[in-house]
């Protein structure tokens, strides 16, 4: 209880457009609840995967992630205590009433000094967003950026990052769309709802972004200051090829464990996992 007031009050104390606002808690019968505030919208997976009309254009497309990576920059740097928010999807952004972004739930925040060592025994988050290093490194904020990249994606190409009933060379987003860029046929990777009502070079950008965010080695994401400048067009994608080490690599979280492991493991469409590790072993595959 003294950790969830703690942290209600530092969300509380967060002040940004692009946040979802909390207006307060209580307690009722046993049970934490939130006031936040009503988003008329409701969630942007409804817009994205279960048929809410009208489907985004590409400028809302872009507009929301703008909006997320302003959200995510403030986070990171622009309060007391860094904040992690380590569970960024479609489904926790939820849209006000002119499609304005907003980042909520942050069930799985943590706040940590500016400063900190911000490696974490616990590796949470939604399969198919949770950065390869998690597990061995912690979170940091690196793998908030790897999550937002995995972000980009999802709303450029209209899926999840994970699709296990697709062909075998599309189930995983990331790979899928680094091997179209490969084959010089990246845009074919966008959302067919846009039909032909976007910026070729604006969708181009963003899908390699989606691709920097998600690079396999965490040394090499950029900041999401920098995100922020790349989106606003303000500072050009640094130089990379689909042949740049880490990039498109896919890692699934497959363990062989020589010790105990709690994993919780539900649905990857929509649900969350907790890892509780305390020792494994990689084999030879990264896996």
């Amino acid at each position: 209880m003294k950790q969830f007031v703690a942290e209600v009050i530092t969300m509380g104390n967060l002040e940004h457009r692009n946040l979802v606002p909390l207006l307060g808690y209580c307690r009722r019968k046993g049970e934490l609840l939130l006031v936040s505030e009503y988003m008329p919208n409701g969630s942007l997976d409804q817009y994205l995967f279960h048929g809410q009309n009208p489907s985004l254009t590409w400028f809302q497309r872009i507009s929301i992630l703008k909006d997320i990576a302003s959200a995510l920059s403030y986070l990171h740097t622009g309060t007391k205590q860094v904040v992690l928010h380590r569970d960024i999807k479609a489904s926790n952004v939820m849209l006000d009433s002119e499609f304005n972004a907003r980042l909520g739930d942050f069930g799985m925040a943590k706040f940590h000094d500016h400063g900190a060592n911000l490696s974490a025994t616990t590796a949470v988050g939604t399969i198919g967003y949770m950065a390869p290093e998690l597990i061995a490194m912690g979170t940091s904020t690196k793998t908030d950026v790897y999550a937002f990249g995995a972000f980009v994606l999802e709303v450029t190409c209209g899926r999840r990052p994970v699709e296990p009933e697709l062909p075998v060379e599309k189930q995983y987003m990331i790979k899928w769309v680094w091997e179209c860029w490969k084959r010089a046929s990246l845009l074919e990777t966008r959302d067919p709802r846009l039909g032909r009502e976007f910026k070729f070079d604006e969708v181009e950008m963003v899908l390699k972004l989606g691709l920097i965010c998600t690079n396999a080695l965490p040394e090499t994401r950029p900041t999401m200051g920098q995100v922020v400048q790349y989106l606003n067009r303000n500072l050009p994608l640094p130089d990379f090829s689909p042949y740049s080490p880490g990039i498109g690599a896919v890692m699934p979280f497959s363990m062989e464990t020589s010790s105990s492991v709690a994993i919780g493991i539900p649905n990857p469409r929509n649900s969350s996992i907790s890892m509780f590790v305390t020792h494994s072993i990689l084999d030879g595959h990264g896996r």
